[in-house]
């Protein structure tokens, strides 16, 4: 090789390296990067929270302390963690909830996981607010059957206690409504916002694989996956009621969901949409528990619903094949977030 071979081929590896730097040459999927729409699916960094009770370190540390007290419960056995368990994806990983006594509840445990986004709380709708659900199990029989006369004088006489409540709400009683402020506080904290979604959608073109990237295409097309028209941006829920035609719904009495809140014939055997973040920490699903898998998940989806009595209208039979189905799945595994923290109790 003469001279200026040489010269002509370092010119060629620098401009290579050059470029590569550049990420010029990033190629194939791995590489696609977001485009402006996909952006509405970043969650705001603070979820919305009341003006009478932002969060602050104060309250988040009482709240956590409550949510995991078995002594708000009738019997002392049962507190907030015992059906939000913060090692299986703050459920409790069971298909139907358990309540006192092992009572076998009526519905599956939802995840806590970024409710503080949602504007309506629970399967069915029933209460408007974080604060408004933090006392639903407590005041359930069947579930804390807490005796707020006895929770409270327990709260008011533990010394640790009146000093954690005087920084977090000075000057407010240690009552019910403050007691469900500091619970819903430590709530808001629950939050998945660093997934590997959240990351692509920040910058990182490589945070997804390929198939988590054709996946999420499926997930918002229209005319394939349609899984946004009810798991909608930012945080895969339209806060909405849906029957979905789970086989439950075609048996005798079934739960008749929104509609026992709001008698409208559309919302029989409707339920609320559940955000997918972390949804591969929080089997099974379904408010009945009747899915184990998210395979299962999207087959039920691709079948358009077992039960088509009120079906809603969104549910309709999917052209998915094999492979797209598991593209959707792994999409769905790409909404965790990896830098949630396992909480363990902090009260006996």
């Amino acid at each position: 090789m003469n001279e200026n071979e040489r010269a002509l081929a370092r010119a060629f590896v620098s401009m290579f390296l050059l470029v590569a730097a550049s990420g010029a040459f990033a190629a194939g999927p791995a590489g696609e990067q977001p485009n402006a729409d996909d952006k509405m699916w970043l969650l705001p960094q603070q979820p919305p929270a009341p003006s009478d009770n932002e969060p602050n370190a104060e309250r988040v540390a009482l709240g956590k302390k409550l949510f995991f007290e078995k002594r708000l419960s009738v019997d002392g056995s049962t507190s907030c963690a015992s059906c939000h368990d913060p090692s299986k994806g703050w459920s409790d990983g069971l298909p139907s909830a358990h309540g006192l006594n092992g009572k076998v509840l009526a519905r599956a445990t939802p995840t806590i996981y970024n409710a503080a986004y949602n504007s309506i709380q629970m399967w069915d709708g029933r209460k408007a607010t974080l604060e408004d659900q933090a006392l639903g199990p407590m005041e359930s029989p069947a579930e804390m059957a807490t005796d707020f006369a006895a929770a409270l004088k327990y709260l008011k006489g533990d010394d640790e206690y009146r000093k954690l409540f005087a920084k977090a709400y000075p000057g407010e009683a240690i009552d019910k409504p403050v007691l469900a402020k500091a619970i819903a506080s430590f709530e808001r904290t629950v939050v998945s916002r660093s997934s590997p979604f959240d990351r692509w959608l920040n910058g990182d073109n490589d945070a997804m694989t390929p198939a988590q990237i054709r996946g999420f295409r499926l997930f918002v097309d229209k005319t394939k996956g349609n899984c946004a028209a009810c798991h909608q941006p930012p945080n895969f829920t339209d806060n909405g009621f849906h029957n979905i035609g789970l086989a439950s719904y075609g048996k005798d009495n079934p739960d008749l969901g929104r509609f026992a809140q709001k008698p409208l014939a559309v919302l029989k055997g409707a339920f609320k949409t559940p955000t997918l973040r972390n949804v591969a920490l929080t089997a099974p699903y379904f408010h009945d528990g009747s899915a184990a898998t998210l395979e299962e998940v999207v087959a039920h989806y691709a079948r358009g619903g077992v039960a088509k009595d009120n079906l809603d209208s969104n549910i309709k039979p999917l052209s998915l094949t094999a492979e797209e189905k598991g593209e959707l799945v792994e999409f769905m595994k790409a909404l965790t977030d990896p830098g949630q923290p396992a909480t363990t109790a902090t009260s006996n």
